[in-house]
This record gives C-alpha cells, sequence and structure tokens, in this order.
C-alpha cells in the first residue's frame, strides 16, 4: 500500500466492480478520505469486466449503458466521453445507412471513448424472430399464427377487467400481457434464468425490473413515435430505449480507467486481496483482515467501510460483535444465480438477415437474441460484432458470439467439464438453427458466481439483515451483491454515489442507498 497522510482518514471497499469503483472515485472527487479498493480476483469491473480470449473480447451478460439519471450520465462521459465529430466509429454504427469493418490503428491505442449503438434485441421463438419487449406489428402476429393471436387478444382482454394478486412474479406478468402471451414469452425464459418457476418468484421483481412494461406500454410508445420525432427518455419505459452509449472495448475498458484514475489521484486499487474478516468495535468498522497474493495475512484500519460483497460473505466475515442467528440463517441462506457463457467464434451463422437493418456483410443486427425455444437451455444470445466492432480481432471474416447459460454452482451445469459443456452449447444452436458446427473456429468457457442476486426463499426476511447492519455506523452496502439486489450498472453506481454523499455530511442514515432502484425514477430494465 502507498505511504499516506495518517493524519488522513482511510476507507476500505471490498469489491472493484462498478460500485466500489464509483466509490472510490467519488470520495476522492468530494472529500479527503483516502479509498482503497480490494478486490478478491485479478480482475477489474465485476460482471462488467470485459474478458480477453485470442485477441477477441467478450461483454460478460452485455452492459447497455444507459441510465434515466443524468449524475450517471454525466459521470460515464466524465471519464470517457462520446465519440464527437464523423468519423470510421460513426460509419461503424451505421449513421451512414452503412456498416463497415474497422480498420486502421490498433484499438488499443485509439482514445477512450463511447460509441452510440442502435438497440436490437430480438426473441427467437417457434423458429422464428419476434421483436423485444414484444411488439404488435404485422409481422408479430403472422409468426404467431392466427389461432395463437386469437389467444394472446382474448387473454389480454380478460387481464384488464379481471386482475391477479400480485402475490407472485407470474401474476404480475399475466396481468400486464394475458396469459397466453406470459407463456409464450415469459414463463419458461423466466424459469431458465432463476430456476424457478415464476408463480414461486416474488412480483417485487417485475416492479424492479419491468414495471412499466406492458401491452398497453407498448401501445402508447407507438402511438407517440408515430406522432413525435423526439422522445422524453424519462417519460420513455427503459425496455422501449433504441440507443444506448458503449465504451468501445467493452464495459471493461471504462472500469480499467476508473481504477487508474483513482490510482492515479491518489487511492489505491489492490487486486487478488479479499477481504476475510470485519472487525468491529462500538458499532463501528476499526479493520479489516485481507490476504493478500503472497499468503499473507494482514489488517488494514479504516474509519469508513464500502462493502459490495456478498452478503452472505459480510455477515459470515463479521468479527468484533454477536450477530443474532436469524440474521446469520436468512444471510446463509440467501438465493443467488449463476451464470455460464461459452464464446464461439464463427465464419458466420446459419440465420440470415431478414430486417430492413442495413449491416455488414448483411449479417444479423442483434446485439442480444433471447431465445425461447422450450427444447434447449440457453437462455439468450449475444453477438459481439454489434455490440463495438473493436470487441473482434477480425471482424470482417469472424463473427464472435456468447451463449449465455443461467446455472446454480455445483449443479449438473456446473461441474460439467468445457470441452463437454462447450459441445452441448454447439448443439444446442446447431439445433435450432442458428449455427452450422462445421463453421465453430475457437471456443472458451467462463463461469461468474453469484451473478444474479435471486428473489426467493430467505430474501423476503431481507430487512431483518438490514436492520442489523444499519446499525454499523460507517458501514455502507453499495452495489447488487452488496444489497441482494438486481441492480443494472448504472443502480450500483448511484448507491455507491449516495453513500458518499452521506459520509461527506456526516449522515450515517442508510435509507437513502438501499432506496435506490425502489424509487421509481430508478426503475430499468435490460
Amino acid at each position: 500500500m502507498n505511504t499516506i497522510d495518517k493524519n488522513k482518514k482511510q476507507a476500505v471497499i471490498a469489491g472493484a466492480g462498478p460500485a466500489g469503483l464509483t466509490g472510490a472515485y467519488e470520495l476522492l472527487k468530494h472529500t479527503d478520505i483516502h479509498p482503497v479498493v480490494f478486490e478478491e480476483s485479478g480482475d477489474i469491473g465485476g460482471i462488467s469486466k470485459t474478458v480477453r480470449y485470442q485477441g477477441n473480447r467478450m461483454d460478460i451478460g452485455g452492459h447497455r449503458f444507459f441510465s434515466k439519471s443524468q449524475r450517471v450520465t454525466k459521470w460515464w462521459n466524465e471519464i470517457m466521453p462520446l465519440q464527437g465529430a464523423p468519423s470510421l466509429d460513426d460509419r461503424l454504427l451505421g449513421t451512414t445507412g452503412k456498416e463497415f469493418a474497422p480498420k486502421g490503428p490498433d484499438p488499443e491505442k485509439t482514445d477512450r471513448v463511447m460509441l452510440v449503438r442502435n438497440r436490437i434485441s430480438r426473441i427467437f421463438y417457434l423458429h422464428k424472430f419476434f421483436d423485444y419487449p414484444i411488439s404488435l406489428k404485422l409481422k408479430t402476429f403472422t409468426n404467431m399464427g392466427l389461432f395463437r393471436t386469437i389467444e394472446a387478444g382474448c387473454g389480454y382482454v380478460w387481464s384488464v377487467f379481471f386482475k391477479k394478486p400480485e402475490t407472485s412474479l407470474e401474476n404480475f406478468y399475466i396481468n400486464r400481457f394475458g396469459k397466453p402471451l406470459y407463456r409464450m414469452f415469459f414463463e419458461d425464459y423466466t424459469e431458465k434464468v432463476w430456476g424457478v418457476h415464476p408463480s414461486k418468484l416474488g412480483a417485487d421483481w417485475g416492479a424492479q425490473r419491468v414495471k412499466g412494461l406492458s401491452v398497453f406500454a407498448i401501445l402508447k410508445d407507438m402511438l407517440k413515435k408515430s406522432f413525435s420525432k423526439k422522445e422524453n427518455l424519462k417519460e420513455v419505459e427503459t425496455s422501449l430505449i433504441e440507443q444506448f452509449v458503449y465504451p468501445k472495448l467493452g464495459p471493461g475498458q471504462l472500469w480499467e480507467t476508473v481504477a487508474g484514475e483513482v490510482s492515479e489521484k491518489g487511492g489505491e486499487v489492490i487486486t487478488e486481496t479479499p477481504v476475510k474478516e470485519i472487525h468491529i468495535e462500538g458499532n463501528r468498522v476499526t479493520s479489516v483482515t485481507v490476504d493478500t497474493p503472497s499468503g499473507e495475512r494482514r489488517e488494514v484500519p479504516c474509519d469508513y467501510f464500502l462493502s459490495s460483497l456478498p452478503l452472505k460473505d459480510l455477515i459470515q466475515s463479521i468479527r468484533g460483535i454477536d450477530v443474532p442467528d436469524d440474521v446469520k440463517r436468512i444471510a446463509e441462506e440467501l438465493p443467488y444465480r449463476d451464470f455460464i457463457t461459452v464464446g464461439l467464434l464463427m465464419k458466420k451463422l446459419s440465420i440470415k438477415n431478414r430486417t430492413k437493418i442495413k449491416t455488414f456483410a448483411d449479417r444479423i443486427p442483434d446485439t442480444w437474441i433471447y431465445i425461447q425455444e422450450r427444447d434447449v437451455r440457453i437462455g439468450r444470445l449475444q453477438i459481439f460484432n454489434n455490440w463495438s466492432p473493436y470487441l473482434v480481432k477480425d471482424y470482417e471474416n469472424t463473427i464472435w458470439i456468447g451463449l449465455e447459460y443461467f446455472c446454480t454452482e455445483g449443479d449438473d451445469f456446473w461441474k460439467m467439464s468445457d470441452k463437454d459443456f462447450t459441445q452441448m452449447a454447439i448443439g444446442e444452436l446447431t439445433q435450432i438453427g442458428i449455427i452450422d458446427p462445421d463453421d465453430v473456429l475457437d471456443s472458451v468457457r467462463i463461469k461468474v458466481k453469484k451473478a444474479y442476486p435471486s428473489y426467493f426463499g430467505s430474501y423476503y426476511e431481507l430487512d431483518k439483515v438490514k436492520d442489523f447492519l444499519n446499525k454499523i455506523e460507517n458501514l455502507w452496502c453499495i452495489g447488487r451483491n452488496g444489497q441482494h439486489r438486481y441492480n443494472n450498472m448504472d443502480h450500483s453506481m448511484m448507491t455507491a454515489m449516495v453513500a458518499v454523499d452521506h459520509i461527506a455530511t456526516g449522515n450515517n442514515d442508510k435509507s437513502e442507498v438501499w432506496s435506490v432502484n425502489t424509487e421509481e425514477e430508478y426503475h430499468e430494465s435490460k
């Protein structure tokens, strides 16, 4: 660690993801507090990192940089400004009506900028493409067929007049779309993601992620676009937003830049050094114990502790005070969903571009494809070429895709060998006609633990854990796992920003930090 002024207060931050790094940057910007970030892995960015493989880059889970918060948007632009004048990048975006392959200087040496990207996500169901979110276009009804269309229409009308009590995510969806559309486009996919049926998931997950999305919202959006060229982004349901910004080399580029800025401004970001113990005296964190890469244990004093640790790990690490048995049990049993991505380098895809969107070599334009087919386990498919051409080493001659699977650590999926899992994944995409296995050039498998905090089980007793932690004056729980909330990246950043605001003013009330992404202005969905 760097030598610092002993009179300067110190904040220890657990985790170098969006929340932790935002917290460190904000502390340096708005206070005289010295931040030290400890990251367990060797990577920067948490699940927002960019994985490098053989010259190609993977965005784990896909991260659209869009926020209804002006503060977050301004913050991103401060770190990595938006690409300005017309250039090669603009042509890549298709703003001239065409898309070209990236040529020129090594992307590692280009300016760190954000690109404006068109959000194109579709659903693959019945071996056909549907808009995502589901639209009310003629093509949708043609793909569904006459019987399914009539059934869906009757089901929606029924749902308008006969509302179900929103005691589950299933009822939440049915109230907004009707039972037939729910069964077609939500039931199976939701179970793929969470491993439990939507009837056993809480409606508050839907309220957090898709509160404003419904058949009515889609109709309203279509009418607005018919009569107005401009849209007020604060009034548009986030799932209907059509553009976002994106770092040229993926989300990890931004967070690696932030980590560099933190170090340059006098803070510290230390990787491969997990926080193992949190020492508390008189309801204040006084120090933490970390494991160094050399295997030594070291105690680090702190005046503030910002934790993006999973609540399960946080509670287990507390020393110096008694943790009530029910708090231990609730934290221990909090459910998570883990994540596996298979990267496939392809010569080409078997599916063709049937849209009106002009693309390089007439490739499909999608960033994401949601796989709703019932006979495969894959949940979502990313085409990295369309997130940013700079993620692909040979953009002109290869397509770099990511196959997303949801699982639970220790289950059969998790324990499969890389070879067997990759072959299974290739077989599934072949089965539904998206690729030809002979076109696969290379592959890699990436596992991510605790990617998605889940909303069932002991989650409904989480307030007891929050009440216990809130009594520790200088402890601030931030980020997705730090609050056990399925936050988007901007929400995780906001938890850190609000925490630093409170630290700077000496306000120990944690309620506003916990309320990020529960208040209406923070709602967003993928």
